[in-house]
């Protein structure tokens, strides 16, 4: 699987993941009820899919650029970094509202959630590749 394709089936499996393993979380840490956490999860979660789609998107293209296009681990921990990362500068004024919580408690609670999303994003992103293989901006050039 390629293209547009492989890019929906990987982010929205991803974020049907996060949100039945997030909702839950959210919901005992900060004592709001199930409905109220799920909502967020789903604000989260759709927020991530559209970051998902355009990062991955930019990710491959630098990536097909690259003289040696094999996802080694330090190219895993890379891309895991950069999404995550890139994730917690974009949902902290979410957090912040939706918790009506410190822009700081927010910032801690992102970086929570970026320490089991970034080994999450890591194992995920290597289980979707052997099941779906990798895209062909990962592959070898043929000499």
């Amino acid at each position: 699987m390629q293209g547009p394709a492989r890019k929906l089936v990987q982010a929205v499996l991803y974020e049907a993941i996060a949100i039945a393993v997030l909702s839950p979380a959210i919901s005992l840490i900060y004592e709001a009820g199930l409905a109220h956490a799920g909502a967020l999860s789903l604000m989260l979660s759709a927020s991530a899919l559209i970051w998902n789609m355009l990062y991955n998107t930019a990710f491959e293209y630098w990536e097909s650029r690259q003289t040696q296009r094999t996802r080694t681990f330090g190219r895993r921990l890379l891309h895991s970094f950069g999404f995550e990362g890139g994730l917690v500068v974009l949902l902290v004024p979410l957090v912040a509202w939706w918790l009506d919580i410190s822009w700081w408690a927010a910032l801690v609670t992102d970086l929570g959630l970026f320490v089991f999303f970034f080994f999450y994003a890591l194992v995920f992103q290597w289980a979707f590749d052997r099941v779906f293989d990798v895209p062909v901006s990962a592959r070898a050039c043929d000499a």
